[in-house]
């Protein structure tokens, strides 16, 4: 019985933390996009600040594997917002060929991309600092863990149009395509507006998904992303 309820135990773990291709399978999507996209790209300045982050999480992600796994959920989210990002800092967010087709068939203004991208920086963070808070702190099942993940998702989205205005005096007009205001004198409250729209809707509609996955990973993980 105790072997079958280990066994038990390490299926749903599995299953719930998405077995062990995922992650690895994610982890290479993600560094073939990045380095197609690091080939010819609009602005090579653009390509760096945009991907950045992406070169700096990869590596922190492989070390830190064995100690700290991460729920399928959150590396599949971590894997889009990785993309979002590649796609935009290849072609700059004004001018990504997806954003160009919305804008043409919605009859917007602008490229909407910029928009899309502070969307998904709230909503991809909201489940990375949810994990977070959940596994390294006592709020896992309090009142307080959604409001404190809304404010840290909302001082990120602070800090990076921070990064934006450090980019704009050191860069001038070099750094415009970074910034892709697209001429919105509104944009800076525009990209934080979307990114709490963002990390609202993630808590609202992933909360019991993440949860569960959370629930798996009380059995140590086998899956190791270091080749």
């Amino acid at each position: 019985m105790g072997g079958t309820g280990t066994v038990g135990r390490v299926g749903r773990a599995r299953g719930a933390g998405g077995g062990r291709r995922a992650p690895r399978v994610l982890l290479g999507v993600v560094v073939v996009a990045l380095v197609v996209s690091g080939i010819a790209p609009y602005s090579r300045l653009t390509w760096l600040l945009e991907t950045v982050w992406v070169i700096v999480a990869v590596p922190v992600l492989l070390l830190t594997w064995r100690r700290f796994p991460l729920t399928t959920l959150l590396c599949a989210l971590l894997a889009a917002h990785a993309l979002v990002l590649i796609v935009g800092g290849h072609w700059t967010y004004a001018r990504t060929p997806v954003g160009n087709w919305l804008r043409d068939v919605f009859d917007l203004s602008r490229n909407p991309y910029d928009r899309i991208g502070h969307v998904v920086q709230g909503f991809v963070p909201a489940v990375l600092v949810r994990e977070l808070l959940v596994r390294t702190s006592p709020l896992r099942g309090s009142r307080w863990l959604a409001p404190l993940v809304v404010c840290a998702c909302l001082a990120f989205s602070a800090f990076f149009e921070m990064v934006e205005w450090w980019s704009a005096v050191i860069g001038g007009a070099a750094a415009d395509d970074f910034l892709a205001t697209q001429g919105d004198v509104w944009d800076t409250q525009w990209d934080m507006f979307l990114a709490l729209c963002g990390a609202v809707a993630s808590l609202l509609l992933l909360s019991r998904a993440h949860d569960r996955q959370l629930r798996a990973l009380t059995v140590p993980a086998t899956v190791d992303l270091r080749m």
